[in-house]
């Protein structure tokens, strides 16, 4: 399954990656996860029937515009999820050895994502946990908040970002951002969703 998908895609990388082991909640407001060292191969096992595969493991980012709105991305046509919206991010990568895998770590992890993808030099400790979401195939979703930013000054930020992405003979993984002023707006992007973009933008707009 995995040689099929790199046949249709031949960017995928087989890189290692996090997926969750393990999910309990321990207590009021606290979850218990543990982690497993895989590679992106792991996955194919979705495809395989009667095979089961481990839950994947990311980090995203809400990211609000100054004026109260928030940005949706749009993978690009090399990704493994063409012209899907969603929040920038991406997979938990596994720490070096001897390294751990903390909330310290996470939140780095976070803001590497929101520096290559949308060229914003967040530092990871002004990102703050703001929520965690089980999704498709049982994916554990790390979402945290980002201090707003003028809808300007992101625009010039993605346009370096992809730029430099460019400049390396690589395609950048996101070739458009749409700040939504509201979850209805979402209807109207086209193309596939994230299965976690609606419930969180509700949720970004309902405690504003």
């Amino acid at each position: 399954m995995w040689d099929k998908a790199v046949k249709a895609n031949p960017t995928l990388f087989d890189g290692p990656v996090v997926a969750c082991g393990e999910l309990e909640r321990t207590g009021p407001g606290v979850l218990r996860l543990s982690w497993v060292r895989v590679t992106y191969r792991h996955y194919a096992l979705r495809r395989v029937p009667g095979a089961t595969a481990l839950p994947s493991l990311f980090v995203n980012v809400v990211q609000p515009t100054d004026d109260g709105r928030v940005l949706a991305v749009r993978m690009s046509p090399s990704t493994a999820a063409p012209g899907r919206w969603q929040l920038p991010g991406g997979s938990v990568e596994p720490p070096a050895e001897g390294a751990v895998l903390d909330d310290a770590a996470l939140a780095c992890q976070a803001a590497r994502e929101l520096a290559e993808e949308l060229g914003v030099a967040a530092a990871a400790e002004d990102l703050e946990l703001w929520v965690i979401t089980r999704g498709e195939n049982g994916s554990v979703g790390l979402t945290y908040m980002a201090p707003a930013l003028p809808e300007v000054t992101l625009r010039a930020h993605f346009t370096a970002a992809a730029a430099a992405e460019r400049g390396q003979g690589r395609e950048p993984e996101l070739d458009l951002f749409v700040p939504v002023g509201s979850p209805g707006e979402l209807a109207g992007l086209g193309g596939p969703q994230a299965d976690y973009l609606k419930p969180i933008v509700r949720r970004f707009f309902e405690q504003r």
